[in-house]
């Protein structure tokens, strides 16, 4: 009895350990699936985590995959922005991927659009 009671302690201190974090997106501007009159002049993206910089980048594409990249990444604490340059009227994929400073790794891609 004593055994299942070991194994039952070990289990629940198992269960009540604290999880890893990873960076996850928490705000996106533009955001997923816009539809934009005005054409934005960058891309800003909040995470949940601090960003290590030197493994975290955003890439912002037209629909032929041209990057539209108007200037370096600034990345600073859990904020990445990337400017862009005048965007025309047409569809955008954002993509990006981070690393958190606890060395976790996220990625995603969304789309917006820029209306005529």
């Amino acid at each position: 009895m004593r055994k299942l009671s070991l194994i039952g302690l070990a289990a629940i201190a198992w269960c009540a350990a604290p999880a890893e974090a990873h960076a996850f997106l928490q705000h996106a501007d533009p955001g997923a699936g816009a539809r934009l009159a005005i054409a934005p002049t960058k891309v800003v993206l909040r995470f949940s985590e601090e960003l290590e910089p030197a493994f975290s980048s955003v890439a912002i594409t037209d629909g032929s995959g041209r990057n539209v990249a108007a200037g370096p990444v600034l990345i600073r604490g859990n904020a990445m922005l990337a400017p862009v340059r005048l965007l025309k009227p047409g569809t955008y994929r954002v993509a990006w991927h981070v690393v958190s400073l606890d060395n976790h790794r996220t990625q995603g891609v969304y789309g917006f659009v820029v209306k005529p």
